[in-house]
């Protein structure tokens, strides 16, 4: 179920790239479903979803890696839907940073100048600046076997931006990258992000990656748009059983709705959000871990036994086993009472704390 695709309200206002019922069909396949969203200037769209859920193949058929079965990508208000991917004013960055190994930092930030005959002028001023905005001013003249993985990145990003695409395509930058790096980058780039005002479409599948960067979501799943939305939209108010789970950790109760508020699960009838609405055939209620409370609170509650405790620093995630086998996360913050292993806990929430989906 598709449940987030821009409007054609949202499509015919000004928009930097606009996707038109976009799809892609190898034989009896299909990559990508038929497919609606803009992206606004200075925007930073990610698109998240596990591994052939179609971001790439979308991400591809933006910068005319391959050919749409049927649609249309716009830039700038002009259909290129069939241009070559040189004549589309894109820049790419990719996990592999395909830096020339024989040419220097400032060399290579260069390339995509030179390549497109601006003066030499220009091209010295550009440069500086793009290693400005990167922090690798000092590093201009070494090549890239001499940096480490961090520079490099850094080095492919600055390259991209120095000739001001229309607009950014990145595809998985930061895969390569250790935790800490990886974080480390984020900041940068949505540093550079701020500062350039660029606009930047993104693919990951790392939930966290996207949550911290984006100004808007764009969650795939089994070829097609799942939501669509701010990171907090997203996190607090999923549409689907599918975007509860992927996006964080979640406790999904599923069961039946009674027509008149409360939702008959294996674990007990809970009362739904007072903004519930029909859900569909086959409703789940969705609790977030850090919105369950130990004790017997008022409201909806349920029974487990702790099987596992994860100390993680700024918080302790509790595992509760269920009646059914079935698994209860809690996050506990660092004042908050924590239970033993084998320990009987009533596990409570307040029902506005809860979303309900599909």
């Amino acid at each position: 179920m598709t449940t987030g695709t821009d409007t054609p309200a949202a499509l015919a206002t000004k928009s930097k790239l606009v996707i038109e019922g976009l799809c892609k069909r190898y034989g009896a396949t299909t990559a990508l479903e038929p497919s609606s969203l803009s992206v606004a200037e200075g925007e930073f769209l990610t698109l998240l979803g596990p591994s052939g859920s179609g971001k790439t193949t979308l991400l591809q058929l933006i910068c005319g890696l391959v050919e749409a079965s049927e649609g249309r990508v716009v830039i700038d208000g002009r259909d290129q839907s069939h241009m070559p991917v040189h004549q589309r004013d894109i820049g790419l960055v990719f996990q592999h940073y395909a830096l020339f190994p024989h040419l220097t930092v400032a060399e290579n930030i260069a390339f995509p100048l030179k390549m497109r005959r601006r003066p030499s002028v220009e091209i010295g001023q550009r440069v500086e600046a793009a290693l400005e905005m990167v922090h690798l001013g000092h590093l201009a003249k070494r090549f890239p076997r001499e940096l480490s993985g961090g520079q490099q990145q850094r080095v492919a990003l600055a390259r991209c931006f120095v000739y001001q695409p229309s607009i950014i395509l990145m595809d998985e930058p930061l895969g390569a990258l250790d935790k800490k790096l990886r974080e480390h980058m984020q900041i940068e780039i949505k540093r550079l992000h701020r500062e350039s005002g660029a606009t930047i479409v993104y693919v990951t599948h790392d939930q966290e990656e996207a949550l911290a960067l984006s100004d808007r979501i764009c969650l795939m799943n089994h070829a097609k748009i799942e939501q669509l939305g701010t990171p907090r939209e997203i996190y607090e108010r999923p549409r689907t059983a599918f975007a509860a789970d992927f996006i964080g950790i979640s406790n999904i109760f599923r069961g039946r709705w009674d027509g008149n508020g409360s939702l008959e699960t294996a674990h007990g009838r809970f009362a739904l959000p007072q903004n519930a609405t029909s859900p569909g055939a086959e409703p789940a209620l969705v609790i977030r871990p850090e919105h369950l409370k130990i004790g017997a609170p008022d409201g909806n509650a349920v029974t487990g036994r702790v099987s596992e405790i994860v100390y993680a620093g700024s918080e302790t995630r509790v595992i509760a086993t269920l009646g059914d086998g079935g698994q209860l996360v809690l996050r506990l913050g660092p004042d908050d009472a924590v239970p033993t292993i084998d320990e009987q806990i009533v596990a409570g929430w307040a029902r506005d704390r809860a979303v309900l989906v599909a």
